[in-house]
């Protein structure tokens, strides 16, 4: 009976620590809107020629010979932040999540599925060309020092689209294996939508995923001088294989990626990362929904995924982030919310799991259900759409008050529809350095976030904080699609 007792205290304890962080005034919020924004801020990041369905129509045609130094035609893709340069890595990763976000919680999404669709796949129509030749991968387009020289639009860029490739001779496992992932889970998420091309799409996955395999290496090596300090890949590239394997076995049921799965996750660690660079988190949560019910293969999986909540819960004797005084979770390193919206997309999606399998996860006296952890993913999304001590939104155009001065190109200079002129490599610093809003609203768009002490300096020049990202972007879709369901 003492043991019950001390389960109940602990889980009263959690919520009420929960309740504590988030005792800020309220602001009304509207999950639905917020999801729409979400989804439509993609459209702001679009490269390439834009279709006549553009709703972002401040954006025009922009980078149309990429690819052109190798005698390829590269057009399309995402600029990953504010700047111009297409990393791979982290696009293929965003791919991964919005793919992920539909799969989970397409059922959700009304009528912003068609825009979460057309998102995913201007996502898989470029990396099917990036990867059309075997053994080569197109891993990033466009030279990230000159581009970061200068404060120019997309649609008038003058600077270095050098491409960069990996090869058998010059690998690039991270990056290849997180292409692959992003294709296999598209080939899920898309598969209702598009049979055919969810096939193809699968195909070229398993190819990638070979390449990226059986010629190992990391792209830090390979093409350093491109991704570094950028995206550099800290954390090695066997969590990307064994996410990519696990991607494929999820699309394909083909055992082999299974037994790879099985085969090298003791080698990572149960590690609680996730995001572009570390999949550790990820690969547990994606794998425990086919072994929770399974006590032959729950191991690591399971213990990993627990090992992950305990180490967000608040008062978890093992929590391994912070909290500021307004609630807000923080790890180090740049750009927050990152953190924030991947762990919130964690958090709900292991809930999930746990309700079909009637779980609970111990985290040494604390006893979480999966409405914990609802709970918890719930006080960071309503804290990131304006429950804040700031009562301010960070994601942009949501909300009466949110960012106005953001990290990005693009939105600070006019529209070629009002400004046709070129713009030169440094003409946009004038744009930069204005102490006006931004000319253009990057709806939906979200923002590196607040500091720890839950203040925000809404300046251009202040980019850890004022830059959006699509990998910030793209865990937010789903689990926002889940609390327009909970919250209408």
């Amino acid at each position: 009976m003492r043991g019950n007792k001390i389960s109940i205290l602990s889980q009263r304890s959690l919520l009420l620590t929960m309740i504590i962080a988030t005792m800020v005034k309220s602001v009304p919020l509207n999950y639905g809107d917020a999801l729409t924004k979400s989804i439509l801020f993609f459209e702001g990041q679009r490269s390439g020629y834009l279709p006549a369905s553009q709703r972002m129509t401040w954006r025009k045609n922009s980078a149309l010979n990429d690819g052109s130094d190798i005698n390829m035609r590269m057009d399309g893709g995402y600029y990953d932040a504010g700047d111009n340069v297409k990393f791979h890595f982290p696009m293929a990763f965003t791919t991964t999540m919005l793919a992920w976000s539909v799969i989970e919680f397409g059922d959700l999404m009304g009528p912003d599925l068609q825009h979460a669709f057309e998102a995913i796949r201007w996502g898989t129509d470029y990396f099917l060309k990036a990867t059309i030749y075997p053994n080569v991968v197109i891993a990033q387009i466009g030279d990230p020092n000159s581009d970061h020289s200068c404060w120019e639009r997309p649609e008038d860029m003058d600077t270095s689209r050098k491409t960069y490739v990996v090869t058998t001779t010059k690998p690039g496992s991270e990056v290849s294996a997180e292409i692959a992932a992003a294709l296999a889970a598209s080939s899920i998420a898309l598969s209702k939508n598009d049979g055919r091309y969810s096939r193809n799409l699968l195909l070229r996955a398993k190819q990638v995923f070979d390449f990226a395999n059986n010629h190992r290496g990391s792209y830090n090596d390979s093409i350093g001088d491109g991704v570094c300090p950028f995206y550099c890949d800290f954390n090695g590239y066997m969590d990307e294989l064994v996410w990519g394997a696990a991607w494929l076995y999820k699309a394909s049921n083909d055992i082999t990626y299974w037994n790879f799965v099985k085969s090298n996750i003791q080698s990572l660690g149960p590690l609680t990362e996730f995001g572009w660079d570390a999949k550790h988190a990820g690969i547990n949560v994606l794998i425990s929904e086919r072994v929770m019910n399974d006590p032959s293969n729950q191991n690591p999986f399971i213990s990993n995924a627990d090992n992950l909540i305990c180490s967000l819960l608040p008062n978890s004797p093992t929590k391994a982030v912070t909290y500021s005084k307004g609630g807000l979770l923080f790890k180090l390193g740049p750009s927050n919310l990152q953190h924030v919206t991947s762990y919130s997309f964690l958090l709900i999606v292991y809930a999930r799991y746990m309700q079909v399998n009637h779980k609970t996860v111990n985290c040494g006296n604390v006893v979480a259900k999966p409405a914990d952890l609802v709970n918890l993913a719930k006080t960071q999304v309503d804290y990131v759409l304006g429950n804040n001590p700031l009562r301010m939104s960070y994601m942009v155009g949501y909300g009466q008050k949110f960012p106005q001065k953001i990290h990005h190109r693009a939105s600070t200079m006019p529209s070629i529809d009002v400004y046709p002129k070129h713009i030169k490599c440094r003409d946009g610093d004038k744009y930069f350095e204005s102490q006006s809003p931004n000319i253009n609203l990057l709806t939906g768009a979200i923002v590196g976030g607040p500091a720890e002490d839950d203040s925000y300096q809404d300046s251009r020049f202040n980019v850890t904080q004022s830059e959006p990202t699509t990998y910030i972007n793209a865990p937010f879709v789903g689990v926002l699609a889940y609390f327009k369901q909970r919250n209408p």
